[in-house]
């Protein structure tokens, strides 16, 4: 996930406010908000003081002490979110220990509880697990057990305690903190404490953060380690197609997940999968000839090998488990396929966590540290939680509770519910692949034409959205027509008729099958009017970056000229860039986000073994930073310019001096990142030769430009997934569209909100009229005039040891969770 990749949106809950204290994220965020339109602030400028007067973050945490603990069963990820909590913590003025061996060490205590340092997290990021060890503790589970752990933590003066783990753990941690009072007063009694620890120990806080690879736990959208399980997945899917496709073989696939098919379902999209089987949606009885039938047809339209992916905990309606074994005496017996069985394992927990798990868990550990520091005897046990953009906190047993209520659901037998409750992203996901994998073609045909196409430059991810629009299409009866070369092939009539068959297995493919090019439409209106008549296009999906919105702002412009261009548009954003103005986020950001992580990790790998060595790393984006500061928080970089964010030679010097005083610690390497057009003077080269001058005898520098790399290999999971929902999304209201402007066997289209474009607000895909997101765009240096992940900067300095001042004046909320009524999904 990532880029911050979308997650899973918790429509199961509504959220009203309640008022805590501020929370270091908001109030960086704040502190470093992005000037409105035609101003620009320099880079690290102090905002002015309330009128309240400042809370200073830096001496929030001055007197107190955190514990950092990992426990229950491991998640990439996990050693983000602990650097995180050790780094802030510390930048607050608290002391930060380590409790090693999870819930173990804390009763265990002695060696097992060590107080952390700055470097002691160093090249953490990037490694899988948890470095300071998880394990199941039954002790933790008694009173003795319990009081044993509170001496621990009384005796070093510990009143704030971070868990990191699923829900049995933090369930351990609220009951530990319910009778802190008691364990306390019985450790007096006994003299295991004195009255004065007593007293300055009076209430425990606890926060946690949910690290699990089964995305199970409901009040987060996304939790640490999903992504990067997804990442493990697809690759051995992706390796396992190729043996299959050569020997015309059908897998089954069992994927882990205990009683979520999280990783099933979205495994399933990602791959173009055959079947999928997962717990909250069992089959109907007669699954058995469904399945085979579904096998043999897709075979018979030329497919050369089946998928079918199993989720651990699977079962049919009547509660029988449904295993992997069981699949496969199916298809070999009544089929006569030859078929293999795979069984993932512990490999999808293990590996380097993707660059949404190390953002996200970044993030939470920010967050987490602010809620123990603001805590009271009165503030309720919480747990950090992702919330579209935004890192919250939820109440930590109202969360419990709720998970809980979907396995009851399950037990019960009222699956449909289970898959509400799941929430409203995973109720679409099963939504779209239901559609994709087993409806078909109606014979009745709708009776209008629609075409896809590429523009701009290739991203990762665009194949599988063409592959959505297509299969979409096709099954609300529509003539599905491929462009070839984006406007350019649509003005020199480069269009053919494509079937379901010919996508089947785009979805993982990088670029652009299509062909996609950056000429835009004006110059040859008539050309593409004349071709739009020809060939009968009542509709244009275009897949795109910039110039995928332009081009699009410009055929509407041309319909006051050209009848022809009355027509029903939808442009959805791909772009690694992720610069289109009225989404979050575009196709294949993700993919080229984890291009640059990866690199990035192989080169402060390099580093490691040379010492005093600093690495100018250029990234693509044109004048858009976001790739620049996510690969920055993702791979720990000392630095990252972006145009947003203009910087001076001071700063650049401030940069060098900083890089200096790093170089007298244990961490003897630097990162630094710049986006490719942040500084016309400021070029690479430049601030290369200014490092290598300033660091002369202290360091030395090398520089790396990345260059198309960056455009280039497999989507993500996310990618894939993401624009498989976006290209069906996009022909659901295509199709509308074209339906409502519909008069007497014409389509004539020339209202604003004929022509929008996709994007990603928030927790919600929404269409937006282009025409109105023309006041939204900088056109000059093509990006939008605000952009959600500036808002992140702040926590890449801090993280990286800078000395900012916050202005901790604002107030974040304690959001509690009520459920929801269920009502049916809209159908796409």
């Amino acid at each position: 996930m990532a880029a911050v990749p979308a997650a899973p949106a918790l429509s199961r809950f509504v959220a009203p406010a309640a008022l805590s204290l501020a929370a270091l994220l908001l109030l960086l965020l704040l502190a470093f908000l992005p000037p409105g339109p035609g101003r620009r602030r320099s880079a690290g400028r102090k905002m002015p003081p309330s009128p309240a007067g400042p809370q200073h973050a830096e001496t929030l945490g001055v007197g107190k002490a955190i514990a950092v603990l990992t426990s229950g069963g491991d998640a990439q990820g996990m050693n983000a979110a602990v650097r995180a909590v050790v780094r802030v913590g510390m930048y607050t003025g608290a002391k930060v220990f380590f409790v090693c061996e999870g819930y173990q060490g804390l009763v265990d205590g002695g060696d097992h509880i060590k107080e952390a340092t700055w470097e002691s997290v160093s090249m953490m990021l990037q490694l899988g697990g948890t470095v300071i060890g998880s394990a199941r503790c039954q002790d933790f589970r008694t009173r003795e057990g319990r009081l044993r752990a509170a001496r621990n933590l009384v005796k070093r003066g510990i009143t704030n305690l971070c868990v990191i783990g699923g829900d049995g753990s933090l369930t351990g941690a609220d009951t530990f903190r319910a009778e802190w009072g008691g364990l306390l007063a019985e450790l007096l009694k006994t003299g295991g404490i004195t009255a004065e620890e007593a007293q300055r120990s009076s209430h425990l806080n606890i926060v946690g953060m949910v690290g699990s690879i089964d995305n199970d736990f409901c009040g987060t959208d996304m939790t640490i380690g999903t992504d990067s399980a997804l990442h493990r997945i697809i690759e051995i899917v992706d390796a396992i197609t190729t043996t299959a496709q050569s020997h015309q073989r059908t897998f089954v696939l069992e994927v882990m997940g205990r009683h979520c098919g999280y990783l099933a379902l979205i495994t399933a999209l990602a791959c173009g999968a055959d079947w999928v089987f997962i717990p909250e949606s069992p089959p109907e009885d007669d699954w058995e000839e469904h399945l085979c039938r579904r096998l043999a047809e897709t075979r018979d339209g030329g497919s050369r090998l089946n998928i079918i992916i199993v989720a651990e905990g699977a079962i049919d309606k009547h509660g029988k488990a449904i295993t992997s074994d069981d699949i496969k005496t199916l298809v070999v017996k009544r089929l006569g396929y030859d078929t293999r069985v795979t069984i993932l394992g512990h490999v999808q927990r293990g590996g380097t966590p993707s660059a949404f798990d190390r953002i996200l868990a970044s993030r939470m550990g920010v967050e987490a540290v602010m809620a123990l520091l603001e805590g009271t005897p009165d503030t309720p046990a919480c747990v950090v939680s992702l919330s579209g953009n935004q890192a919250v906190r939820l109440p930590l047993m109202e969360c419990v509770q709720v998970t809980k209520d979907v396995t009851t659901a399950m037990n019960e037998g009222r699956f449909e519910d289970a898959v509400k409750l799941r929430g409203r992203s995973f109720q679409n996901n099963w939504n779209v692949y239901k559609l994709l994998a087993h409806i078909r073609p109606p014979a009745t045909k709708s009776g209008y034409t629609v075409a896809v196409l590429n523009v701009g430059a290739p991203a990762a991810g665009m194949n599988a959205a063409v592959r959505a629009t297509v299969r979409i299409g096709l099954i609300h009866g529509h003539r599905m027509l491929a462009v070839h070369d984006g406007f350019e092939g649509l003005a020199f009539g480069m269009v053919e008729e494509i079937g379901w068959n010919t996508v089947g297995s785009w979805t993982g493919l990088g670029g652009s099958k299509l062909g996609t090019k950056r000429t835009l439409p004006k110059k040859y209106f008539e050309e593409i009017s004349a071709n739009i008549s020809k060939f009968g296009i009542h509709g244009l999906v275009i897949i795109g970056g910039f110039e995928a919105f332009t081009g699009g702002l410009e055929l509407v412009e041309g319909r006051a000229r050209f009848e022809e261009l009355c027509i029903p548009l939808c442009i959805v954003p791909a772009t690694v860039s992720n610069n289109v103005p009225g989404s979050d986020f575009s196709i294949g950001a993700d993919t080229a986000l984890n291009t640059i992580t990866t690199t990035c990790d192989l080169i402060k790998q390099s580093a490691a073994g040379t010492k005093r060595r600093v690495f100018i790393i250029e990234t693509m984006g044109g004048f858009c930073g976001y790739l620049a500061t996510m690969a920055g928080l993702a791979a720990g970089a000392d630095a990252a310019y972006i145009f947003e964010e203009p910087f001076s030679s001071r700063d650049l010097q401030a940069n060098v001096d900083h890089l200096i005083e790093k170089m007298k610690t244990t961490v003897k390497r630097g990162l630094v990142l710049r986006n490719e057009r942040c500084n016309e003077n400021y070029t690479t080269d430049f601030i290369y030769n200014l490092y290598s001058e300033e660091g002369k005898g202290i360091f030395d520098c090398r520089k790396n430009i990345l260059g198309h790399m960056q455009q280039g290999g497999s989507p993500t999971p996310f990618d894939r997934n993401f624009g498989t929902k976006m290209g069906a999304k996009a022909v659901a209201w295509i199709t509308g569209k074209i339906k409502e402007c519909s008069r007497h066997g014409r389509i004539f289209a020339n209202t604003a909100d004929s022509a929008c474009l996709l994007g990603m607000r928030k927790r919600s895909l929404v269409f937006q009229p282009i025409a109105e997101l023309r006041q939204q765009t900088d056109f000059e240096h093509r990006i939008p005039k605000e952009q959600w992940w500036l808002k992140l900067r702040p926590i890449l300095k801090i993280l990286a040891k800078y000395n900012i001042e916050l202005d901790t004046s604002e107030t974040a909320h304690l959001e509690h969770l009520t459920r929801k009524v269920l009502v049916p999904e809209a159908t796409l």
